[in-house]
């Protein structure tokens, strides 16, 4: 028989530290948020719904966000990473590899590659969004601050480029990086994955091909073949 006395050290030093208690309950909190946008609607989801799905008081989730347009921007930011941790998206291991390629197809193939894990994470948040910006100023904010994050991401990609003497001649680092901002968007992923049909491997096919194209002005040939 265990000695409870004994026990009792092992059972402390095994138990959640304060701050890892607050950190499961804010994903807890952007969990339940997430799932009621996607299922409801922004506008139709109250904060009242959020806590009840989540399992804590109301009161809990407005101490850790303040309002429904800061819950939403931490589930979308939650959702382009992946997870909570405080590492920014160009800062993040995948683009360690990206960084290191000296092939610049290769370094689009592997930026798109990326950009797909992303957007099937956060293309339908951002869908949310984009249907309601017209008629909430808060909404509108969080779809600028959005884009000018993705803008900023795409001038890293389109320095890589330059970095490599790749780019076509004739393109400048900022218009490079516009082209790939807006080939790569996230209306074009929900038309493609949603309107037409497409798998996710099909919109990133087709998008390394015209990333190729417009970028270093190579042939549609170096790109992968499209998958179904």
């Amino acid at each position: 028989m265990s000695d409870p006395v004994k026990d009792r050290p092992s059972r402390v030093k095994n138990r959640p530290s304060r701050a890892e208690k607050t950190r499961l309950t804010r994903r807890r909190i952007i969990a339940a948020a997430a799932d009621l946008f996607l299922d409801q609607g922004y506008g139709a989801t109250t904060l009242d719904q959020v806590a009840a799905r989540a399992g804590v008081a109301v009161q809990t989730v407005y101490f850790h966000f303040g309002n429904k347009a800061t819950l939403l921007k931490e589930a979308l930011d939650v959702a382009a990473v992946g997870d909570d941790e405080p590492v920014a998206l160009l800062d993040r291991p995948w683009l360690e590899e990206l960084t290191a390629e000296p092939d610049p197809v290769r370094v689009i193939e592997l930026w798109t590659n990326g950009s797909r894990e992303i957007m099937g994470r956060v293309a339908p948040l951002l869908a949310v969004v984009r249907g309601t910006v017209g008629t909430d100023p808060d909404l509108a904010a969080q779809w600028g601050v959005n884009e000018g994050q993705r803008r900023v991401a795409f001038r890293a990609l389109a320095d890589l480029l330059a970095d490599r003497a790749a780019l076509r001649p004739g393109l400048t680092v900022e218009d490079a990086a516009d082209l790939a901002f807006l080939i790569t968007s996230a209306e074009n992923y929900i038309v493609a994955t949603g309107t037409l049909g497409w798998s996710p491997e099909r919109w990133q096919s087709a998008t390394v091909t015209l990333l190729v194209w417009e970028l270093l002005g190579a042939t549609a040939a170096q790109a992968p073949d499209k998958e179904s």
